[in-house]
């Protein structure tokens, strides 16, 4: 990639509907700014370049008020082309039908406070534009290209767990990530459909823990309340030292209230898991299996036809536990992968085997998501298990009839007499959730004829370990 200036200056044709649209927004936003420094992918994703981000723009933000009335810093603003729909002749994004999404319905951007130093040269030479720092259109990039390689979106309120320093360097605590709604940007409609800015914000790694527990909407009001954590554009600070919760200990005891009475909105993870149907009875209905069901799958799913694009894109490079939104039990599993109105296949009894990182999410799942009445999912690469309460609507379980395969979506009604025994259960094995087990762990309920096991499993799938968000489901 390389600096240059905006697109509709550089050439001489009008910029293509999709672009013109951004372009025109960014300069209701910056009038003074109509030529910003841009980062330009060279080689466009759709002549065969891995960067999907035709463009990031980068402004300058003299933020709102001054020392101690100052409610948002100076920073510089980075904004993405490219996940939206730019050209509308199907180049990068193919019209989905009945959608009203451009393209894949967001565009990235990032708010990063200007240092004392950069302050300091803004004041002594007035007349000498600032170079911005462009690592965070690598951040940008990194994140543009999961989300086109895995076919994943994102939402307000998702988390992304970095696990290193977001600028590359070793001590700064900023090593995670939420994702808000821009304040300023918001949504806009374009000719191809609807655009939403998600902001990517830098959180610390207690943030994103409480996020992960609770939901990351509840944190970023946190962050936005005072301008040492970002101020109410929720602006990314690298040399902030404390989290939101060592600065404001209260918003600590808020959370964990809210938590107790409210329950959690993460609604999943993605997780390695198998399961075999337990059969009590000698009659079997239908036999089935993790490697069966599995395999099938992936065959179904290898023989669909392939865009170009798919077909120049490599296993995507990103960081584990990825959080995803979702407000529907269905938008939590693999719907996209299901046969035309399937079955569902009653099982009489289930053994479920789950991969040690995803344990510490059993307590969380059915004392924070089951027991307010909700659903919690284990996603693998091809399947989707789904652990569901008895007030949950749209399940293909039921109190009679417990155990169920939909198609490539398995469901596990947890009753409402099962909760306290897991709940004990779970605590006297000690997950919980900020540790993974170390050794092999085996929870029986025989009289539920419902066996779940933590141990690696023995068809090892890639772990990516995403967590999905949703509101809370009556």
């Amino acid at each position: 990639m390389a600096a240059s200036t905006n697109p509709e200056k550089n050439s001489e044709l009008k910029p293509p509907p999709g672009l013109k649209s951004l372009i025109d927004h960014l300069k209701s936003v910056y009038p003074d700014q109509p030529n910003p420094l841009q980062v330009t992918t060279l080689l466009k994703y759709w002549l065969g370049g891995s960067d999907p981000l035709d463009y990031i723009s980068m402004y300058s933000n003299k933020g709102q008020g001054e020392g101690d009335t100052e409610r948002i810093p100076p920073h510089w603003h980075y904004v993405s082309f490219g996940l939206s729909d730019l050209h509308g002749d199907q180049r990068v994004h193919l019209k989905e039908e009945h959608s009203s999404r451009s393209g894949m319905g967001f565009e990235l951007t990032f708010r990063l406070a200007k240092t004392e130093a950069e302050l300091n040269k803004e004041r002594e030479c007035p007349d000498k534009p600032l170079r911005p720092p462009t690592w965070p259109a690598n951040l940008l990039q990194s994140i543009a290209r999961y989300c086109f390689q895995t076919g994943n979106g994102l939402c307000f309120g998702d988390n992304i767990p970095w696990r290193k320093g977001l600028d590359g360097s070793a001590d700064s605590l900023m090593q995670s990530l939420l994702v808000a709604q821009d304040p300023q940007l918001g949504s806009i409609d374009t000719p191809f459909g609807t655009v939403d800015f998600c902001q990517i914000v830098g959180v610390t790694e207690e943030e994103l823990e409480q996020a992960s527990r609770w939901n990351g909407r509840g944190v970023l009001n946190f962050l936005a309340k005072d301008v040492q954590t970002g101020g109410e554009w929720l602006v990314t600070n690298m040399q902030r030292t404390m989290s939101v919760f060592e600065l404001f200990p209260e918003t600590l005891l808020n959370l964990q209230d809210d938590l107790e009475k409210q329950g959690s909105d993460l609604a999943g993870v993605n997780a390695e898991f198998t399961f075999r149907e337990l059969k009590p009875t000698k009659t079997i209905k239908e036999e089935v299996d993790f490697q069966s069901l599995n395999d099938k799958c992936a065959s179904e799913e290898n023989n669909r036809p392939l865009t170009e694009s798919q077909l120049k894109r490599e296993e995507p490079s990103f960081p584990q536990s990825m959080s995803m939104s979702s407000n529907s039990l269905h938008k939590s599993c693999p719907l996209d992968n299901q046969p035309q109105a399937p079955d569902c296949i009653s099982l009489d009894g289930i053994e479920i085997t789950l991969a040690p990182y995803a344990a510490k999410y059993l307590l969380l799942a059915i004392k924070d998501r089951i027991r307010h009445g909700r659903h919690f999912t284990f996603k693998a690469q091809h399947l989707a298990l789904t652990l569901v309460a008895e007030t949950v609507t749209g399940a293909a379980v039921s109190v009679s009839e417990p155990y169920g395969v939909l198609g490539y979506w398995i469901q596990v009604l947890i009753p409402n007499d099962l909760v306290p025994r897991m709940m004990e259960a779970f605590r006297n094995a000690q997950l919980d959730g900020k540790t993974e087990p170390t050794q092999r762990l085996e929870f029986d309920w025989p009289d539920k004829h419902f066996k779940l096991i933590v141990d690696q499993p023995p068809c090892s799938l890639v772990p990516t370990a995403m967590s999905i968000e949703a509101a809370p489901v009556n």
